[in-house]
């Protein structure tokens, strides 16, 4: 959980998505809080979606960046309908989410209004469409943060990340984890010196093995064409590892098989045992 009221404002989110599709327009019908760019990634048609801050949000807990009602139920249709538009095509689109979300909007109209509702169908469509054959890309640009991560990108079949120090993964931000633990926020800073997933930083969270690529760049801020041409290239070589294990990878078991996953793997297999025994 974190606090709405330090969350910075990053553009990361829609430089990146308007340097990967080379400033193609956006689909019309959504909110100026969501950019949603119809354009091919290497010979594959795809949707590129990104959450952006609006500072005129009319819901003022999401004009950082934050993914709120707006946000949550827009980001299922614009998944949905590519989902219902290929439905009877051989060729399924690939579906990329650009990851710069600092946190989901924390407000008594965002509760009133069920924005857990909104983000559980962010993400129910996300895994829709991977079931049904779209192979999805999260690509982690900036924050990633709480459940606005679980609601855009957490889906994915496969995640890549830029190595910068202002990319951060997390359940929930410093200040509220401090608030949870009893700790300042320098305490919560020193334990996760020690305890891998109560870290934000990105090579901490490549150590649990979930992430598919974690890419070096020369400005995450302003990409140049070297940058771009590195996250392509890995885009496509994602997207490659996808189609050779197909099958496989209509559910996330394939995390499993990364590296730091062994004690995962280990817990799965005793709770199978004790469940069927």
């Amino acid at each position: 959980m974190s606090d709405p009221n330090t969350s910075s404002i990053s553009g990361r989110g829609a430089h990146w998505l308007a340097a990967l599709t080379d400033g193609a327009g956006a689909v019309d019908g959504y909110p100026a809080s969501l950019r949603v760019v119809d354009a091919p990634l290497g010979d594959m048609p795809a949707r590129y979606i990104a959450v952006v801050p609006d500072p005129d949000n009319r819901f003022p807990r999401a004009r950082a960046g934050e993914v709120g009602l707006l946000e949550g139920w827009s980001l299922a249709r614009a998944v949905g309908e590519a989902v219902a538009a290929d439905e009877n095509k051989d060729m399924k689109r690939v579906i990329v989410a650009v990851i710069d979300v600092p946190s989901q909007a924390y407000g008594r109209a965002e509760e009133a209004f069920g924005i857990h509702q909104a983000l559980a169908a962010a993400a129910e469509s996300y895994a829709r469409a991977r079931n049904a054959g779209h192979p999805v890309l999260g690509l982690i640009v900036g924050k990633a943060m709480s459940g606005a991560f679980l609601a855009h990108g957490y889906q994915a079949n496969r995640l890549i990340a830029l190595d910068d120090a202002d990319v951060q993964v997390h359940a929930m931000g410093k200040q509220a984890a401090a608030r949870i633990t009893q700790r300042s926020v320098e305490g919560v800073e020193k334990l996760a010196e020690t305890i891998t997933p109560m870290a934000y930083d990105i090579a901490s969270f490549d150590r649990l093995g979930l992430l598919h690529a974690c890419l070096s760049v020369g400005d995450a801020d302003t990409p140049s064409d070297a940058d771009i041409a590195t996250v392509r290239e890995s885009l496509n070589a994602a997207l490659a590892d996808i189609g050779v294990h197909a099958e496989h990878d209509r559910d996330l078991s394939s995390r499993l098989d990364g590296k730091g996953r062994a004690a995962s793997v280990e817990v799965r297999k005793r709770l199978r045992a004790q469940w069927r025994g």
